[in-house]
C-alpha cells in the first residue's frame, strides 16, 4: 500500500486527484441517457484532472473533453479502474511534446474494456452481491428489525466503495507502469489494434443484443410460404439491426440533430409497423 501511494504521488496526477476522481465516479449514473448513456458522468469525473493536465494547452484540453464525451457504459463499481487508466493515459499525452503518443488509443482502450468489465461487474455486484445482501436485509426486515434495510445497504455499499477506490488507484498505477514500456518497446500499435478489434466486437455484441428489428413480411411461391425474416436469419442473423445502426451512425457523422433522429425513429417505427413491414 505504501508503494502504491508513493507511485500515485510522483506524477502530475496526485493522490488527491485520484480521490476526487473516485468520488466523482459515483455520479456517473446521474446523467444517464439513451444517446451515450454514461458519457457525461465519465466526463464529470475526468474534468478536474483534464483541467490540471492541459492547463496551458487549451486545444488539447478541448480535444480531451470531446474524447470523454463519447459513448460509455459500464458497471459503476468497476468504472473506477477505467477512469484511473484513462487519467494515466491523459497524463502521458499531456507530457508528450513530440506527438508520439496517439490520443485515439485512449478511446480504444475505454471501448475495449467497458464490455468485459461490465460483464464481470454486473455478474458479481448486480447479479450476486446485491441479491445476497438484500436477502440478508430482507430477513431482518421481515422480523420487524430496523437494521434490515440499513444492513442491506451497508453490506452492498462497503465492497462497492472499496472496489471503486482501489480500482481507480490500480488503473492509474497500471497505466503509469506499462504505457511508457509499451511505447518504448514499440508494441503500442499492436495493443491499439487489439483494442480496436475488441472494441468493435463489444459494439457489435451491443447492436445484436440491444437493437431489435424484425420483419413479418412473407412471400408465397408455388404454394410455399417464404418468411423474409427466416431467410435473413439463415443468411445473415441480425442484419436489420446492423443496417439500422449503421444508417443512424452515418447520420450522426453528418451532424444530424439527435432529437430529430429519435423522432424519426419513432415515426418510422409507427409507419412501417402500421404497413406491416416491421
Amino acid at each position: 500500500m505504501e508503494e502504491m501511494n508513493q507511485t500515485v504521488a510522483e506524477g502530475a496526477v496526485t493522490k488527491k486527484d485520484l480521490r476526487r476522481l473516485f468520488l466523482r465516479s459515483w455520479t456517473i449514473m446521474c446523467s444517464w441517457n439513451y444517446e451515450r448513456q454514461m458519457h457525461m458522468g465519465f466526463m464529470f469525473g475526468m474534468a478536474p484532472i483534464l483541467d490540471k493536465l492541459y492547463k496551458n494547452k487549451p486545444e488539447k484540453c478541448r480535444e480531451a473533453y470531446q474524447r470523454h464525451m463519447e459513448f460509455f457504459n459500464c458497471t459503476p463499481q468497476v468504472t473506477g479502474f477505467i477512469m484511473g487508466l484513462a487519467a494515466s493515459m491523459e497524463e502521458q499525452n499531456a507530457k508528450c511534446e513530440d506527438g508520439s503518443f496517439q490520443p485515439e488509443s485512449i478511446s480504444m482502450i475505454k471501448t475495449s474494456l467497458m464490455g468485459p468489465f461490465a460483464g464481470i461487474g454486473d455478474s458479481f455486484f448486480q447479479g450476486t452481491l446485491r441479491i445476497i445482501t438484500f436477502g440478508i436485509g430482507l430477513s431482518f426486515a421481515q422480523q420487524g428489525n430496523v437494521l434490515g434495510p440499513i444492513l442491506a445497504v451497508l453490506l452492498f455499499a462497503i465492497p462497492s466503495i472499496i472496489m471503486g477506490y482501489y480500482g481507480t488507484v490500480l488503473g492509474y498505477q497500471s497505466g503509469n507502469k506499462y504505457l511508457t514500456k509499451l511505447y518504448q518497446e514499440g508494441i503500442m500499435e499492436r495493443v491499439m489494434q487489439c483494442a480496436s478489434i475488441v472494441g468493435l466486437a463489444v459494439v457489435g455484441g451491443m447492436v445484436a443484443s440491444m437493437v431489435s428489428i424484425t420483419t413479418p413480411l412473407a412471400f408465397h411461391a408455388g404454394g410455399t410460404e417464404l418468411v423474409l425474416q427466416d431467410m435473413l436469419d439463415t443468411m445473415f442473423p441480425k442484419l436489420l439491426p446492423l443496417l439500422a445502426t449503421l444508417g443512424i451512425y452515418r447520420l450522426i457523422q453528418k451532424k444530424v440533430n439527435t432529437n430529430l433522429l429519435l423522432l424519426g425513429i419513432v415515426i418510422c417505427g409507427i409507419v412501417l409497423g402500421a404497413l406491416g413491414i416491421l
